[in-house]
């Protein structure tokens, strides 16, 4: 893929990385809502703890959407697959 040049071009960039990590964020937010809360609870646990800087108390107190609010945008990727394979694994018992 060719990195667009030219005058404005790393302003681009910049605006579809903030774009992104927008979609993402609003993505993990709606799935999280699907989710029972005994889901969100482990996720507050792996993505709320900042670096072990917060307690599991404090981090299993705050508001899912805060703790997606919060998360370094390193680790939105893979959360977002986290959250989909919940749903999907969630789906397949209501199925069965």
């Amino acid at each position: 893929m060719q990195r667009p040049t030219g005058i404005g071009s790393t302003h681009l960039l910049g605006h579809m990385n903030e774009q992104l990590k927008s979609y993402a964020r609003r993505s993990l937010k709606d799935g999280l809502a699907q989710l029972p809360e005994t889901w969100h609870q482990k996720f507050k646990l792996m993505y709320a703890r900042d670096g072990g800087r917060r307690s599991v108390e404090e981090s299993l107190a705050m508001p899912i959407n805060e703790v997606v609010d919060m998360m370094p945008e390193d680790k939105l990727g893979w959360a977002m697959s986290q959250v989909e394979n919940s749903l999907k694994k969630l789906a397949a018992t209501h199925v069965a």
